[in-house]
This record gives structure tokens, C-alpha cells and sequence, in this order.
């Protein structure tokens, strides 16, 4: 049986309109055995109401293009399977560790760079987290927890309470940091009990939302972020710089001006991670520099996220000017 999403974006993509954007997406349903497709019933609804639907759609449908073996792309990109301190802990950078929270998402970006990541190996036991306590309590230099995966937030809140309540014992840890595309791709899970886990957390808490252009705002979305904000919680942004999809100097600051309007700061635009199977979403770096900088002639210093590539073994992310 087809799930609600599933059917709300056949619909999407069926009559005239529709045959467009297949052909513009580059669609080849055989790209879903190489990369599962997942998409919400909000991300239908965005692409139904966007000014320029491509640009939501591509992100989300396989694509033919998927097919091709590039030299120069690799299964980990960033290095993460070299950088994990123990199963489910990726320990990169000084004071903060990744926690590998989740392997599943409410979406499968297309572009992801973990795409090929082993999850079932690398997972951190949500049923049993003192293998994470018993690696901070050693790593007191560790003050900020940044839970990642795939989407952390596919989590339930009661899985997430029990995290917390171990961590709140370790006096060194500050700061939560969550990355999730959840406030825009299932704003339903912004839910009361979510807030309320939020209110009782003894940390700094940050949310870096996942947003790429500014059409993937919906209503629903912005009221989901303006309930985060209104319960303490830090909005940053991430973008990725992707070919056909907003690599232009005009969707980025509209962007830009979109997320401050919901109290939501530009943090990083990436440049394209090289992850097999994606090719066909990279930009020229010569390109991208052009691109910030006329963002940078376009906006205020605040509104402009720090361009950046990460290159697997570094310590930190790399500057692109």
C-alpha cells in the first residue's frame, strides 16, 4: 500500500505540469535502488505551492544521473568512518563530539554525503546509552553533544529524554546541538511533548535546520521554528550549494532574508560534498566563489553564511573565499 506522501506526490507529478518537472529532475525510478526515496506529505505540499518547484523536487526524486560513477566521488566523502571514536561517536573536532543518534530520515536528500554511510554498524544503541556516557565521562574537554545521523529527531521523545537525563549528569557538557531537517519536512513532530523535553533541558540547546531555498517555508514550517524560538532554542541554518537547485546569488539571499524573518540565522553554505552517485549536484568552485560574492555585495554581514568545504582528516571546516 502506497503511503499518504507517495500518493500526494504522484499526484503532483501527474498531467503536464507534472511531465515538466519530471523531465526537469532528470526522474529514473531505477535511481531508488540505489537510494531509497523518502519523502512527507509537507514536501508535496511545498512543491505544489512553490514559486519554482524544481528546485524542491530535484532534492528529493532519483534521478537517472544517479546511474554514473564518477572518478574523483567517494563513499565517504568527509571521512566520517575514519574519525568514529567508537561505535556510534564521530570525535573530528576539539570540545564537540557527533553523536550517530539515528540512521533514518523523514526525507533521503538526494545529495546527502552519507548516502552510502553503514548505519547498522555505526549506530549508537538507543536502547542502551552508556557507552556514550562512559566515553564523555573520559573526554572532559567535550562540552558541546551534537546529535546527527541521518535525522536525530526520528527519534521519539521519550528515546531522546533518556539520553538527556544521562547527559545532564556530566557537569562538563554545555551545549545540545541538533541537526535535523524535521521543522520544515515534518513540522508535525514539533509536537507538545517535544517542547516541553526542550523547556527541561539543562543545556544551551541549538537547532541547525537543513535549508536549501526558500520555497521549502511553508506555513507550517514557519510556525513550527517560531515555536522553537519561543522556547529558547537557537536557529541557525545550513545550506549546501547545489547545481539546479540554488546556485544562484538571487535564491540565496532571498533565502537569507526568508530565515531571519523566522528568527533563523545563516550559519554555512557547504559547497557540495563529493559523494558517489551525486556528481550531477556539484558546483564549479570558481562558480561558487562568484555566487558569494555577490551574495556578499548583496547582504548584511549577519545574513551571510560562511562558505565552507570539509575536507575529511581537517580539524575544522574549511574556509572558501
Amino acid at each position: 500500500m502506497q503511503k499518504p506522501w507517495q500518493l500526494q506526490l504522484k499526484q503532483a507529478l501527474t498531467g503536464r505540469s507534472g511531465h515538466a518537472l519530471r523531465q526537469q529532475a532528470d526522474y529514473n525510478e531505477g535511481a531508488n535502488d540505489l537510494f531509497k526515496m523518502v519523502c512527507t506529505d509537507e514536501i508535496t505540499r511545498a512543491i505544489k505551492q512553490a514559486h519554482n518547484p524544481k528546485a524542491i523536487i530535484r532534492q528529493f526524486l532519483p534521478a537517472s544521473a544517479e546511474h554514473h560513477v564518477t572518478e574523483g566521488y567517494q563513499q565517504d566523502p568527509v571521512g566520517d568512518q575514519n574519525a568514529l571514536a567508537q561505535q556510534g561517536i564521530i570525535h573530528k573536532y576539539h570540545g564537540r563530539v557527533l553523536l550517530v543518534a539515528s540512521g533514518s530520515c523523514a526525507v533521503n536528500c538526494r545529495y546527502c554525503f552519507r548516502r552510502h554511510f553503514p548505519y547498522q554498524q555505526h549506530l549508537a544503541s538507543r536502547h542502551n546509552w552508556q557507552a556514550v556516557i562512559d566515553y564523555l565521562s573520559k573526554h572532559t574537554e567535550v562540552h558541546e553533544i551534537i546529535l546527527s545521523g541521518a535525522d536525530p529527531l526520528t527519534l521519539t521523545t521519550k528515546t531522546l529524554t533518556a539520553l538527556t537525563d544521562r547527559l545532564s549528569d556530566l557537569d562538563h557538557i554545555k551545549t545540545l546541538r541538533i541537526h535535523s531537517r524535521m521543522a520544515t519536512v515534518l513540522p508535525d513532530r514539533i509536537d507538545a511533548d517535544f517542547l516541553a523535553w526542550l523547556d527541561s533541558l539543562p543545556f544551551h540547546k541549538v537547532l541547525v535546520n537543513h535549508i536549501n531555498h526558500a520555497d521549502e517555508l511553508t506555513q507550517q514550517a514557519k510556525t513550527s521554528l517560531n515555536q522553537l524560538k519561543q522556547h529558547g532554542v537557537v536557529l541557525l541554518n545550513q545550506s549546501v550549494l547545489l547545481k539546479g537547485i540554488n546556485d544562484n546569488a538571487d535564491d540565496l539571499v532571498e533565502l537569507s532574508h526568508a530565515l531571519f524573518k523566522q528568527g533563523v540565522l545563516p550559519y554555512y553554505l557547504h559547497l557540495f560534498d563529493r559523494v558517489q552517485n551525486a556528481a550531477h549536484f556539484d558546483v564549479e568552485l570558481s562558480q561558487a566563489q562568484h555566487i558569494y560574492a555577490e551574495m556578499r555585495r548583496k547582504l548584511p554581514g549577519y545574513l551571510l553564511p560562511k562558505l565552507v568545504k570539509e575536507i575529511a582528516g581537517e580539524k575544522a571546516k574549511t574556509p572558501v573565499l
